[in-house]
């Protein structure tokens, strides 16, 4: 037996006649290879030359359906012959039996995915083994675009590497693909600055694989070789768990963002705080002890919180982004001095009102904690969305996390405020109606800020889009 590979797209077997007197070497594989070594056709009254115009209009019309295409040839050989070599088929003299047309449809949900992918700005490419007119019928089907044509493997060999990278962006579809076509494939995508996931499931695929920045094998039929290529494998080999994987990883890049959106203002608000105290020489509206109990608390309740958050609406149609671009951009270092400053705003002034009612510096504490802690709540609903707004029925109660983690805070807020033993530990005093009452309002002053500073963003985005 000479096995398959993709550089001669054929495998050959022979076999010895039941009665002795002959051998018989098969050969399957690519329809044009095979035709090209067979100069008879079998029929039913018998064999008789080969009419290749005929075949090759019957071909086009089957690979215009879709199915891949598959030939058959037999050639009759000395009944002493024990091994086989290349020469055995290239010398010709074969006859051809039949060109098979299998049926491999593309599954409902690898057409959604290639949508969604399209959707969400990624360019999906098909390099395949197929045929080329088998390859523009299923990539219709599917929603690749084929306007550019059809690029068969053996036109690329004449292609430099420069002239590459701008066919590769023009065209979507390859046919007729090799190892190495598709590894220059890649090449030249990343060439142009383009980040490259690229599947396949052959020990063919391995190099490619590896090359690209994800590959990504299939998990039941693909080969050894290419798992281990592969940066990761598909346990379904379903093209939709990529679009899935793709939506997961943007969510988790934006939790990761609110997170950090989230903490560094609250940190800042706490730090600029005791620094205007310094720097005015006035008493510390926050103890030591507090300020370590509020970071506590709301990093095991509020911050925790935004781990769990839902895709936003409308992550799958956005642009990627540029691998470059740094996760704290202007203007999210803006939006962590802007709420940094009115949380100071809020806890210092409110120690400010305090003072100058004559409290005690207990209970002005007290306010001025509360005050701080009813800012990072109002803004942990500011933070669901980072653009979008979140003064919905969604956006205040969509999320259990987020409503559980406040309800826990409360509690322990609570207690901070009113349980003698934390009184006693954090020197804190009860609060009245009054002192809520004004802590409630800057809360919900701060959170209607956040959303119109939104607002003006989101509005000066679409200016910039429209133009």
């Amino acid at each position: 037996m000479i096995p398959f590979e993709s550089l001669y797209k054929f495998m050959v077997t022979l076999h010895q006649h039941h009665r002795g007197d002959h051998g018989l070497l098969f050969l399957k594989g690519a329809p044009e290879r095979v035709l090209a070594v067979c100069d008879h056709e079998r029929t039913g009254e018998g064999d008789r030359p080969l009419d290749l115009p005929r075949w090759e209009r019957r071909m086009e019309a089957v690979a215009a359906r879709g199915q891949r295409l598959l030939a058959v040839a037999v050639k009759r050989v000395d009944a002493n012959q024990r091994t086989l070599t290349f020469p055995d088929v290239e010398e010709g003299g074969l006859t051809l039996v039949a060109v098979c047309g299998l049926i491999d449809p593309p599954r409902d949900e690898a057409i959604a995915a290639v949508k969604q992918c399209q959707q969400a700005g990624i360019v999906v490419k098909m390099i395949t083994g197929d045929h080329a007119v088998t390859a523009r019928a299923i990539a219709d089907e599917i929603g690749i675009a084929t306007a550019g044509g059809v690029i068969p493997g053996h036109a690329l060999e004449q292609v430099s590497d420069a002239d590459l990278e701008r066919l590769v962006r023009e065209v979507d579809v390859f046919a007729r693909a090799t190892p190495e076509h598709k590894l220059r494939l890649v090449r030249a995508l990343q060439a142009g600055g383009q980040v490259v996931a690229m599947t396949g499931d052959g020990v063919n695929d391995a190099p490619a694989l590896k090359r690209a920045d994800v590959g990504v094998a299939m998990g039941i039929k693909g080969s050894e070789a290419a798992r281990e290529a592969a940066a990761m494998v598909l346990a379904d080999d379903n093209f939709a768990s990529i679009a899935h994987a793709v939506e997961e990883g943007r969510t988790v890049y934006d939790n990761l963002r609110k997170a950090i959106l989230y903490i560094l203002p609250t940190s800042g608000g706490e730090a600029l705080t005791i620094l205007a105290a310094v720097l005015l020489g006035m008493t510390l509206p926050l103890l030591p002890a507090q300020v370590l109990w509020v970071n506590m608390v709301t990093a095991v309740t509020l911050s925790l919180a935004l781990a769990f958050e839902p895709a936003e609406p409308g992550v799958m149609r956005r642009r990627p982004r540029d691998p470059g671009t740094p996760i704290l951009s202007g203007f999210l270092i803006w939006r962590v001095l802007f709420v940094s400053l009115l949380l100071l705003a809020g806890t210092f002034g409110h120690f400010l009102w305090m003072e100058q009612q004559g409290v005690e510096i207990e209970l002005a504490r007290t306010v001025a904690i509360n005050a701080l802690v009813m800012g990072e709540v109002a803004y942990l609903f500011n933070s669901r969305y980072i653009l979008e707004p979140a003064c919905n029925r969604v956006g205040l109660l969509g999320s259990r996390a987020v409503l559980v983690a406040v309800g826990v805070l409360v509690i322990l807020q609570a207690l901070f405020t009113y349980a003698p033993p934390l009184q006693f530990l954090f020197g804190t005093a009860p609060l009245g109606t009054r002192e809520w009452a004004s802590i409630l309002a800057f809360g919900v002053v701060l959170f209607a800020l956040v959303e119109l500073e939104k607002a003006l963003f989101r509005r000066r985005e679409r200016g910039g889009s429209r133009a």
